[in-house]
């Protein structure tokens, strides 16, 4: 699925209007444990989070992320809107929580990426 169509079936605002949002997203995952991220996601997804820190970006790039959604209106700080422009990291604000979100984009087509993180 295009990040565009992504975009708009969040409701989404991009925070970072000067990297790339023609590519694909193959699947998603949520969490706001970054490590359930590291140790369960996927490369090519999007991920869907309430945390606005750095270290989200970081996490991101590490997993192979395409692009970050904060849910439920976060905004991020200034340093992590720095860093996902270094790092060429799509970064959008959706109004919708977490649960409402990512059934829209499943139900749209868009793949789970989540796998049991061990324990």
């Amino acid at each position: 699925m295009n990040l565009r169509e992504i975009i708009k079936l969040a409701n989404g605002v991009l925070l970072t209007p000067d990297v790339e949002t023609n590519i694909q997203i193959s699947g998603g995952y949520g969490a706001d444990l970054m490590s359930d991220v590291l140790a369960a996601s996927q490369p090519g997804a999007i991920l869907l989070t309430g945390l606005t820190n750095p270290q989200v970006v970081r996490t991101a790039e590490m997993a192979e992320f395409r692009a970050i959604i904060f849910v439920r209106g976060k905004q991020p700080q200034a340093e992590t809107l720095l860093i996902a422009a270094q790092e060429n990291i799509p970064l959008i604000t959706s109004p919708l929580g977490m649960f409402e979100l990512s059934g829209r984009l499943h139900q749209a087509g868009l793949p789970s990426f989540e796998s049991n993180v061990p324990n």
